[in-house]
């Protein structure tokens, strides 16, 4: 085997572990009532709700991060140090959810949980940009490599606009947080609307 697929099947593995380990700590963080009662579980919503929403963000920043790797030829040096960037930023989730459930949305903690999503974009657009360099044409088609790049941009400017907002509405500023991942649902939403964009073409009337 190939000493660069090697290391690039390395570090894919080395994240995929990363990931697993953030999502256990984040189940640790949960702590169960005192009293043996279904109505003992209300007052835990907030907890409940912010723990499920990061866990669901967890998920789609791997289900994402893992489609990157399909570009991937050779784990860089850069490649490799912007990937721990990002796992760094997204290993903080579990401290970041816990201080907001523990506050109940309150305005510092949301601030800072928005503010840990911008992070991770920032350190994602690097990410994605160092491993686009690795993709050839057929791979990724210059406008899918614009559509991703727009996608990367507009999450980003939405997330430091939800930071902005956290001390005025926090709930709002949570609220985009949410919307905001969900336009990273599909990660193949840019060769979607490539696709698209080039079928409307072929069938319009010349």
């Amino acid at each position: 085997m190939p000493e660069k697929k090697t290391t690039s099947e390395r570090l894919a593995l080395f994240s995929d572990a990363v990931f697993a380990v953030i999502i256990t700590i984040m189940v640790l963080e949960l702590k169960p009532p005192e009293e043996a009662t279904l109505h003992a579980l209300l007052p835990l919503w907030p907890t409940a709700l912010s723990y499920l929403v990061s866990y669901v963000f967890i998920a789609i920043i791997w289900v994402n991060h893992h489609y990157l790797f399909r570009f991937i030829r050779d784990a860089t040096a850069r490649l490799i140090w912007w990937n721990f960037a990002h796992l760094f930023m997204v290993s903080l989730l579990p401290f970041t959810t816990a201080w907001m459930s523990r506050t109940r949305l309150a305005a510092a903690p949301v601030f800072v949980y928005a503010l840990n999503f911008v992070l991770i974009e920032i350190a994602y657009i690097a990410f994605e940009r160092t491993t686009f360099a690795q993709a050839t044409p057929s791979e990724l088609a210059p406008p899918m490599r614009r559509i991703a790049n727009l996608r990367s941009y507009l999450a980003l400017a939405l997330f430091s606009s939800a930071t902005a907002l956290a001390f005025w509405s926090p709930a709002t500023a949570f609220i985009l947080v949410c919307c905001v991942l969900l336009i990273y649902l599909s990660p193949q939403l840019p060769a979607l609307l490539h696709s698209r964009r080039k079928g409307r073409k072929l069938h319009q009337p010349s």
